[in-house]
């Protein structure tokens, strides 16, 4: 039975659109395809490159993948068993602080070092038995970024031995840079560098060794004390309160000259961490003046030294404390109370020729 001409042009339209179809449904099948294989394709993981490797090792917060960590493994629920924390926690090393360590010793130049450095201080923190298997030559590679030119470089090496602080039998070794650490502290005037070596120092046992170049750089902590930086001052501070406990630099502490506008630092206004430190160096300085070991020598002082600001005759110190023992926050209130306790003379000292008695003899009326 034939078809008229109409009919076989309405029969090919149709032919043409179904073919026109499926041609646009392949092409959307194979667009998806391509999509699909190319979220799944992992890049290549470029170890050549130190800021490469820097980025792969896991922060706080953050998740990666060790090199070693097969494609089967790394697709599990979250990703688990590829990470470098959770390899640690099951008895694997990552190798991501070796790795770190190792890129460490090739010439890079700023950006990277720090890069690297950064990663490594937060692998430390988070890798524990990697960190602790490192040597002491790891520390004397990290220590050596001491001596770079870029103060950013410096700053995370700092933090990086601070990280490695925490281990025991790497503080020997870290002691050996504090000579260099006081003199970068004592040279550079940058906030970040004067936080990140005070805090390292703070976290280490100095060693007697260290107090000549102590005595150098005393001024140049009582600036940082005096500076506007808080993080820094509360730093300063701690540094100096413990190096007043040691009989042979309390001396050297209390004749360093300061501003006039020094007991500035115990104004209600201050952060309440500054304040108490503040008020804890206060304490100890106190103490250290009423023993017998600092009373067995007659000392001389300059009129802008610490010693007249906080003791001498003149020092508005008693009306500073009085004000701060209402402060709102409890424990400035009682390190207040302890300062004024302190201030009080001991018995036996009496009859000997003090300069802590006017202080004593202000409360007391």
């Amino acid at each position: 039975m034939g078809v008229g001409i109409p009919e076989c042009l309405a029969q090919l339209d149709i032919r043409k659109s179904v073919v026109g179809l499926a041609t646009g449904a392949g092409a959307i099948y194979l667009l998806y395809k391509a999509i699909k294989a190319a979220i799944r394709c992992q890049p290549p993981i470029c170890t050549a490159s130190p800021i490469c490797i820097a980025r792969e090792c896991p922060g706080p917060g953050e998740r990666a993948l060790p090199q070693e960590a097969p494609t089967s493994e790394a697709s599990t629920v979250g990703g688990l068993k590829g990470l470098a924390i959770e390899r640690e926690r099951h008895g694997r090393d990552s190798g991501e602080l070796r790795r770190l360590l190792n890129s460490l010793e090739c010439k890079q130049d700023e950006y990277a070092k720090s890069m690297i450095l950064h990663s490594i201080t937060r692998c430390v923190y988070l890798l524990e038995a990697e960190a602790s298997a490192c040597t002491a030559d790891d520390i004397r590679l990290v220590g050596s970024m001491l001596d770079d030119k870029a103060n950013s470089v410096k700053i995370q090496a700092l933090n990086t031995l601070k990280a490695f602080s925490g281990i025991r039998k790497f503080r020997l070794k870290i002691q050996e840079h504090s000579i260099k650490v006081l003199e970068l502290i004592s040279t550079i005037w940058d906030s970040e560098l004067h936080i990140a070596g005070l805090r390292l120092l703070n976290n280490l046992p100095l060693p007697d060794f260290v107090h000549p170049q102590l005595r150098r750089v005393m001024p140049a902590l009582m600036e940082i004390l005096q500076s506007d930086y808080i993080l820094a001052q509360v730093q300063a501070t701690r540094l100096l309160s413990h190096l007043a406990q040691k009989n042979d630099l309390l001396y050297d502490i209390l004749n360093c000259q300061v501003h006039s506008n020094f007991l500035s630092l115990f104004q209600s206004s201050q952060p309440g961490s500054l304040l108490f430190e503040v008020l804890v160096f206060a304490e100890r300085l106190s103490e250290g003046r009423n023993s017998p070991h600092y009373h067995a020598v007659q000392w001389h002082y300059n009129e802008q030294s610490l010693h007249e600001a906080l003791f001498g005759e003149e020092s508005r110190l008693a009306d500073r404390l009085l004000s701060l023992v209402i402060h709102p926050e409890e424990e400035v209130q009682i390190q207040a109370c302890k300062v004024i306790v302190s201030l009080q003379c001991p018995p036996d000292l009496g009859a000997r020729p003090s300069s802590c008695q006017p202080s004593s003899s202000y409360f007391t009326n």
